[in-house]
Formats: structure tokens, C-alpha cells, sequence
């Protein structure tokens, strides 16, 4: 008798006790789920065990050794990675299932439209590989990694439901801690920031995210979430001088 592929859902966690119930019963459907967390200091951990099949506690290093360690205990020969803020809706449920029974690729991409003023941001979203075969997929680098996977790549037709910010405060926060991690990993390159990086490219990252990707069209959010993503732009070559600095 045929046996129907089974699916592993990897969640990585720190301090999301708002979050990731709503997050966990959305992949119920799932034969396993592995949560994967960095020491919470809340009850993200008291709340998620009763509805995951394994709970592991790892010191965070990066993003990809993070996934990476959980990606190495997982059972199913799918895997579908989610983060706490990310929600997985009947309709995209359903395709999951059925693309998994019956896959034509090795991995699929999933959209994610980001939500940020109680609206679905259809211009700002993204399509990344989440859903993989277990076998041969790995994440690398370490602040914007990225899931690779061994054979051809679809594209799912559903969206993730994606709550990214919940207020320009969170926003910003995000983007400072983001910043300090990307320009800490520059700096033990020896890269250096110079006035193109910190003038040049936060104006394209404006201009990409509100013309070229259609921001405008999203109104008064898509005109915050443009120049948010300049400033994150700007936040990281200015920390690196600052390294650099301290260290004179």
C-alpha cells in the first residue's frame, strides 16, 4: 500500500509567548512538529509543548545553525520551516497536502505579502522556498539565510499569512537588531562602509521597495514600509563605522 510522504513543521523561537499558539495550531495537520528555541524568557516554551512533538533548546549562533540543528532531527520527508509570526490558512493547507502527494519538484516557494497596518501589503511581499524534500536541504549564511534544497523548485498558488510588524515601534526594533547583526558580520570580514553605502544604497533600497516593486500602490503603509527598509539600509553601514571606530 502506498504511504502518504509525511511532513515536518520546524518553528525557531525567542520570546514569541504572543504569537505561537495561533502559529501552532495552524500546521496542526502536520505529522511532526519541532520547535526550535533560543532560551525564550517568557512562556513561549510552556505554551508551545503541549501542541509540538519536540521541543529543542539551542543557544542561538545564527539563523542557518539554527534551522540547520533542527533540520537534523526532523522525520518527515517533507519539511515545511514557519516562524512564530506566520500562519498557514486552510486553502494553503490543502495545496500543501496535495503537492506533497503528489510533487513534481524538490521544493516550492510560497508568497508572503507583509501585514503592517491592519493590511495585507500585496507589493511588499516575497516568494522563498519554505517547503522541501528533507533530504539534501540545508540553510547557509548567516543574517538573510536561505533554504537550499537538491532538484527542481515550484512555486505554491496560496499565500502564507504573514503578520510581520505589529507597530512601527516592533518595526524598528527588528531593523536595529538587524543591523547590528549584519554589520558585525561585515566588520569581521574587514568590509568597510564608505559614503556610497551609507548614501547610495538606502536611497535604492527606498526606490526598489516603493517603484520597482510597486510599493506605491499600497498607499500610506507602503510609503512607511519603503523608507523603514531605507533606514534599516542606512542603520547597518552606520554601525559599522561605528565598529570601526571603537576599535581606533
Amino acid at each position: 500500500m502506498h504511504k502518504t510522504p509525511t511532513l515536518t513543521v520546524i518553528i525557531p523561537t525567542y520570546n514569541e509567548e504572543g504569537y505561537i499558539e495561533d502559529a501552532l495550531k495552524s500546521v496542526a495537520f502536520a505529522d511532526e512538529i519541532i520547535l526550535i528555541d533560543s532560551f525564550s524568557e517568557d512562556a513561549t516554551v510552556l505554551l508551545a509543548t503541549p501542541l509540538v512533538s519536540k521541543v529543542i533548546s539551542r543557544e542561538f549562533d545564527n539563523f542557518s545553525n539554527q534551522k540547520n540543528e533542527a533540520l537534523k532531527q526532523a522525520k518527515g520527508q517533507w519539511v515545511l520551516f514557519l516562524d512564530a509570526d506566520e500562519r498557514v490558512s486552510k486553502s494553503l493547507e490543502k495545496e500543501i497536502i496535495d503537492t506533497i502527494e503528489n510533487s513534481v519538484h524538490s521544493g516550492y516557494k510560497i508568497n508572503f505579502p507583509h501585514f503592517y497596518m491592519n493590511r495585507f501589503l500585496y507589493n511588499h511581499s516575497d516568494d522563498v522556498l519554505r517547503l522541501v524534500k528533507r533530504e539534501g536541504a540545508y540553510y547557509m549564511g548567516e543574517v538573510h539565510e536561505k533554504l537550499q534544497c537538491q532538484g527542481s523548485v515550484g512555486k505554491l498558488k496560496n499565500k502564507m499569512l504573514h503578520y510581520t510588524y505589529k507597530d512601527l515601534h516592533s518595526y524598528l526594533t527588528k531593523k536595529e537588531r538587524y543591523a547590528w547583526f549584519q554589520a558585525k558580520q561585515q566588520y569581521a570580514k574587514g568590509k568597510r562602509a564608505t559614503w556610497m553605502h551609507l548614501w547610495f544604497k538606502p536611497m535604492f533600497r527606498f526606490f526598489k521597495s516603493y517603484i520597482i516593486k510597486g510599493g506605491y500602490r499600497d498607499g500610506i503603509p507602503g510609503l512607511t514600509v519603503a523608507g523603514v527598509n531605507a533606514y534599516g539600509v542606512f542603520q547597518r553601514y552606520v554601525k559599522l563605522r561605528l565598529l570601526y571606530k571603537s576599535m581606533e
